[in-house]
Order: structure tokens, then sequence, then C-alpha cells
């Protein structure tokens, strides 16, 4: 099995590195294939090619970078079914969710490519006479992209298409567990001939490549999607040459459910969003706080609708409701919070174990009660299918819970009363806030976090103008002919 080759300058070419990488099939623990063990010197060569590519490609018009921009969504949903099955194949994703993934991917591409003609300037009054004052906006140079394994399709998009339409360059690294999306979307580009030098893949390990690519003098910007740890690496590597970095970090999105919700409805939505990608989404449901008067009914209804969930392989049925986790050490890893969060007292109405199958990551949708706001369960990211509910007595002590967070992305809240609901999203501190519906941001909205959950953001005008600096122009003039 030979391993992809490295997208640099226009060609495919080999690592400087014989080393390789497995890549795994999470629902059957089985090797698809191999990647090279890139090196700093892969990403050296690759942030030089884009750093050439980038002064030429900011002067190629926006619309025409519109329209490239455009074709490339066109040709991934040509070649959508390819990518649905190495999504369910490399990440073990449903087909619904694979499905919703990369046709969300496609519209990134051609949302973004619209914002050619959009990326606008200002004029504002000067203080003195016989002068005008113009606000530029730049591309910010060459990215360097870092996509998750957890939305490997639109998280490439969201990087990409956005770094091109705006006149950037990029060097792209896909996490090493979900390459083979990556790699088929190259061949897109290398199909495209586009510029050299101005889309460039590369393997490798986030401690090798990513500290390469963020400590680069030639790098404007540093956008990661992924864990605390891994960011604040960014971010220590990236201090070297004071490089702009965009974080996406994880989160712990509570769930507020009052006496006045639609039951029904909530539990629906609480549910999918807990189990989507197996709960392994930074905006997913995290903890749900629930009112006393309608928790028993609540905490039944929800404990029921997780015990019909059906668990598979998704190349093996259409009709699961859920995959694998992505690897044996994250289900390791939520097993050890659920296990010690039964030893610190919480009780597990359904659920608590691994799946008894011979092969792949499997773990039983869960549900915890009995919990407090001081327990790991409730502190720290599960990334699972797991769910802790707390009972609340007054709607201010729901929202202190909430807040008590080092994270700050995601968060959610259920009710029919409108002025219940405004309260709520005025008072929580987190960057976005869904009110009766599943935890999933729009392209055309702000996808962005507080606190420990990152810097920067993404989608929409506000994302956009994350690739872009500003440049100010005085022009002060004789008023004379």
């Amino acid at each position: 099995m030979q391993p992809f080759n490295l997208y640099i300058n226009g060609h495919y070419t080999e690592s400087e590195s014989s080393e390789t990488i497995d890549v795994l099939n999470p629902s059957t623990g089985d090797v698809i294939s191999k990647i090279a063990n890139g090196t700093e010197e892969d990403a050296n060569k690759a942030i030089e090619a884009a750093d050439r590519a980038q002064k030429e490609w900011e002067k190629v018009s926006p619309v025409e970078r519109g329209k490239i921009v455009r074709q490339i969504g066109d040709r991934l949903e040509q070649k959508k079914d390819t990518f649905i099955k190495l999504l369910q194949e490399e990440q073990g994703k449903p087909y619904d969710q694979a499905e919703a993934e990369v046709d969300t991917a496609i519209d990134y591409f051609r949302y973004m490519a619209d914002w050619a003609r959009r990326m606008d300037g200002e004029i504002v009054q000067s203080d003195r006479p016989n002068e005008n004052i113009f606000i530029y906006r730049r591309p910010i140079g060459v990215v360097a992209g870092i996509v998750p394994w957890n939305f490997p399709v639109f998280i490439l998009a969201r990087k990409v298409a956005t770094a091109l339409v705006t006149g950037c360059t990029i060097v792209l690294k896909p996490s090493q567990q979900t390459p083979n999306t990556a790699n088929e979307f190259t061949k897109i580009i290398h199909e495209l001939n586009l510029p050299k030098g101005v889309y460039n893949f590369i393997t490798g390990k986030g401690s090798t490549i990513g500290n390469a690519m963020a400590s680069h003098p030639k790098v404007g910007m540093v956008t990661m999607t992924g864990s605390i740890k891994a960011g604040q690496k960014v971010m220590e590597a990236a201090a070297k040459n004071i490089t702009k970095v965009n974080l996406e970090l994880g989160g712990k999105a509570p769930a507020i459910v009052t006496e006045n919700a639609d039951l029904d409805l909530a539990i629906e939505n609480i549910k999918q969003s807990r189990l989507t990608n197996a709960g392994q989404a930074c905006t997913n449901a995290e903890r749900v706080y629930v009112h006393r008067m309608i928790a028993d009914s609540f905490i039944k209804k929800l404990t029921d609708a997780m015990k019909e969930v059906t668990i598979g392989n998704p190349l093996d049925s259409r009709d699961i409701d859920m995959g694998p986790l992505i690897s044996e050490d994250r289900l390791k890893t939520v097993d050890e919070m659920v296990q010690n969060a039964r030893k610190d007292g919480a009780e597990v109405l359904t659920g608590g174990s691994q799946v008894d199958r011979k092969n792949g990551y499997y773990y039983e949708p869960t549900i915890l009660t009995n919990v407090t706001q001081d327990m790991e369960i409730i502190q720290e990211e599960i990334f699972g299918p797991v769910l802790p509910v707390i009972i609340y007595d007054n709607l201010e002590e729901a929202i202190t819970m909430a807040n008590d967070t080092k994270y700050g992305l995601s968060s959610s809240v259920y009710t029919e009363n409108l002025h219940e609901a405004m309260h709520v999203v005025n008072s929580l501190k987190f960057g976005e806030t869904f009110i009766n519906r599943e935890n999933f941001e729009a392209i055309q909205g702000y996808h962005a976090g507080m606190r420990q959950s990152g810097l920067g953001g993404a989608d929409g005008k506000h994302g956009m103008e994350d690739y872009l600096h500003t440049h100010v122009a005085y022009f002060q003039y004789k008023n004379e002919l």
C-alpha cells in the first residue's frame, strides 16, 4: 500500500521522509491507507511555494477568483458519492450525516464565491481639509490550514474557500486520522489547473508539521480547528513571529430546558445533537440543565429515546443512527470519564459501556443523572455519545451553571416563552446560542467562541474578514488646480 504523495507548487511529490502513518477505518480497525509522515522541510517547501504564488494570486481579479472557487464546489458535487463513501470509511459517519457534510461543503464553496464582489473597503471622514482617508482590505497572505478529523470535508471547505476567494494562498494539513477525503479533494484542485502554489497539501503529525507551519515567518495566519492543547501549541509557535491565529478549540455546550419547553422538540434535538458524529462535534450539547417541574418526564423520554438508537458500520447499512468513535484512544477516554463519574456518584440510566463488538470503536449512547457541577463529566469536553443531566430549581441557577465553564463556543435553550428565551440569550456567555433547534451553525452566520474555545471565527462576512488585513491610506491633496 503506497502512501499518498504530497502536493506542492502544483505537483505531486514524495515526502522527504520515508516513514508512513497508517490510516484506520474506525468501524473495523482495518488499515485503509497510508500517508507520509511529513517533515519540517516538506512544510517549508510548501510555504515557500505558497508565498511565491500569493504575490500573483492576489492580483487576479476577485471575480475571477470567485469563479474558480465556484468551480471547485461544482467539481465536488460531481464527485459527491465518492466523498460520502470516503467519509463513511475514514471517519465512521452514517450515510445521512456524511451526505449532509458533503452538501454543506459544496454550499460553502458556492457561498464564498459570491463574496468576490463584496469585499468592501471604507472611506472615512478626515479631521483635515483636503484629505480623504481610505481603508483597504488586503489578503493576509499565506494561510496555514490545519483540519480536524471530525468534519474533514466541511472544515476543509471552510478554510480553503475563504482563503482562495480573499486572495490568500493555502498550505493544508489534514488530520492524520482522516486524510483520504483531503487527498481526493487535492485531485480536484490538480484537475482545475490552479496557478502553481496557490493550494498545497501536506501530511504528517501535528507536532512536526503543525509546529513548522505555525512558526514559519512567511505564514500570514494559522487557522486550526482542534483541541485546547493543540491550540496552545499553535499559539506558542506562532508567537515567534507574532503570526495571527484563528482557532476553534472545542466546547462544552449547555442545553437549558425550562418548564415552558416543548419536551418532544427538546428531546429530539438534544438527542440528535448528542449523537451527531457519535458526539464528536464541538457544538454538540454536552450537558443538560432541566427544570425540576419537568425533570422526571424529560429524563424518562430522553432515556427511552437513547435506548432506541441503532449503532453499526455505516458501510454495512444506511439504517443506523450512529457509527463508531474515531479511535481506540477516544473510546478509552470516553469510557474513563463515564467510570469516573460513576465513582463520584453519578447514576447511569442507559449505556455506560463500550459496545460488545469484535472490531471498531463503538460506545453506547449514555445518560447520566445525579451529577454535580464540579464533576469532570460536567467541566471537561466528553466528545462522545454521553450526556449528563442536572436538575435546577430556578432559571438564574441554570444560567450560572451554564456559564461555569472554561469553554465558550455553543449553547442552547428550549422554551416556548419569548421573554424567558430573550433573558437566557442575553445572559449566556457563549459565541452561539440555539433556541428550540439543533446545534449547528449556518454558513452565513459567524461561528466563533469565547474563553478557551478559541480566537477569531469562521463563516459569513466576519469569517471572511479574518483572512484580510486593513491598509489605511491618507490622501492629502491641494485644493488648487
